[in-house]
């Protein structure tokens, strides 16, 4: 599993310009104060979910540099 840190990857066509990530930052939810951390960056659960609109790919096909894709369906689903 990813953790928050930034991971050095190559950027995908379909990520996220940094002007697009701060429009979009403060409408997503913040991390609870109790309960389980965060071990994802939602940055890039949103370039996950940008990258298979963008391809037509399955789910269960998002590269491995992104989060699981059940992780990123969940927060798709949510």
């Amino acid at each position: 599993m990813q953790n928050m840190t930034n991971t050095r990857r190559i950027p995908y066509p379909s990520d996220m310009s940094q002007a697009q990530w701060d429009a979009i930052d403060l409408l997503l939810p913040c991390e609870a104060e109790r309960g389980r951390m965060r071990e994802n960056s939602l940055r890039e659960v949103v370039n996950a979910i940008n990258y298979r609109w963008t391809t037509g790919c399955s789910w269960r096909m998002l590269p491995h540099d992104f989060p699981t894709w059940q992780t990123v369906y969940s927060h798709y689903r949510t």
